[in-house]
């Protein structure tokens, strides 16, 4: 049993090596301490919190495993009371571990942008509800600034820009879930702009004297891999009803980029049992971006810098829901789902970093650098 513990001793002091440099001083900061009656140690709450949100124990499974490894006495319901009071902490690791790891991001204008996105989670059992998680990321303070959960089946619960309270003069990025008239027009008309990865069949495109855009014929212009193009566009619904006077900004991907989303799109229509159309194959072999953001401070290429960067956050959240089991959401309440919400982050974001970090791995199994208080035999 000794044994045991003291592997585990090992292992915990190798993953605390890949912590944030500061992570007991936010605990601190954060009050996530406050309050504790007994041991106040950032490092045991945190071993404890893991328990629940790394390994998936219940509440309480979770403490009964903290009381027997000797790291905290606390009844379920004092836990999930110290899981509320602990998201401030969970989220400014997360935002470290982030800056951490999210490297080249774009030159030149560095205005607040917000990130959008969703995914879809279960409530535990073979009954459980689906959710739908949509939240917001405030770059470059990587603050979720907005989350809120909503059923998966219904009228307006799906992917939009109208889920989103919009801040005026604020910048939004998002994917083509969320290419659709009525999104775009409320993000415009509540004086914000928006970016967002266009869709061609949810929407109509108009040239600035009303007719359909000759989208097809536009495209063939753009001849090489790595060339842009940019337009000046109109986007309406099917009745020809404005949603957002823009841009549409264009890149040719690569052919073997090209071979890898034609395969895509060809297992789904497999699977769908429908048939590619020709112009879908075409729209393939392009990133397209509409664009309301002012021409002078975002021209084409930057813009789809920027969306190069809504795209490795939605990356991370991908690995997130992988590596850290998102899948499951406690029936507890919004303030404590945020808080297991973030505590998974931080849990996928330690593997990237320890799988990363894995490919120059040092024979005796940990980072000298980080391990503290490093002991030389004179």
């Amino acid at each position: 049993m000794s044994n045991s513990l003291h592997g585990i001793d090992e292992d915990w002091a190798v993953l605390r090596s890949f912590f944030p440099d500061n992570w007991e001083v936010l605990a601190q900061t954060t009050d996530a301490l406050k309050g504790l009656r007994k041991d106040k140690s950032a490092e045991s709450l945190m071993r404890t919190l893991l328990i629940h949100v790394g390994c998936g124990y219940s509440l309480r499974e979770t403490v009964v495993r903290a009381r027997r490894a000797n790291l905290a006495q606390l009844s379920d319901v004092a836990l999930l009371k110290r899981l509320r009071k602990c998201a401030p902490w969970l989220h400014q690791m997360c935002c470290s571990l982030f800056e951490e790891r999210l490297e080249g991001i774009p030159s030149g204008v560095s205005p607040a942008m917000h990130i959008l996105d969703a995914s879809i989670i279960s409530e535990p059992g073979k009954t459980g509800s689906q959710w739908r998680l949509h939240y917001c990321l405030s770059w470059p303070s990587l603050t979720c600034d907005f989350f809120k959960l909503t059923p998966v089946e219904g009228k307006g619960n799906w992917e939009s820009f109208c889920q989103f309270p919009v801040i005026a003069g604020g910048y939004y990025l998002a994917d083509r879930g969320y290419s659709a008239p009525s999104g775009i027009r409320h993000v415009t008309e509540n004086g914000a702009h928006l970016a967002v990865r266009l869709n061609p069949d949810a929407v109509r495109l108009l040239s600035a004297d009303g007719q359909l855009f000759p989208l097809i014929e536009k495209l063939q212009t753009v001849s090489k891999p790595g060339l842009i193009a940019e337009w000046d566009i109109t986007v309406a619904d099917s009745a020809d009803r404005l949603a957002a006077i823009g841009r549409l900004c264009v890149i040719r991907k690569t052919e073997e980029a090209f071979q890898l989303a034609k395969a895509k799109l060809e297992r789904k229509a497999q699977k769908n049992n429908t048939t590619l159309r020709p112009e879908t194959l075409e729209y393939a072999k392009f990133v397209m971006v509409f664009t309301t953001f002012p021409r002078e401070s975002f021209p084409a290429a930057a813009v789809l810098d920027w969306y190069r960067l809504r795209w490795q956050i939605e990356l991370v959240f991908k690995r997130f829901k992988q590596i850290a089991q998102l899948g499951h959401l406690p029936k507890y309440d919004p303030e404590s789902s945020k808080a297991w919400l973030y505590g998974k982050l931080v849990v996928a974001l330690l593997t990237e970093k320890i799988m990363a970090h894995a490919e120059r791995f040092s024979p005796w199994g940990y980072d000298m650098l980080r391990v503290s208080h490093p002991q030389h035999l004179a």
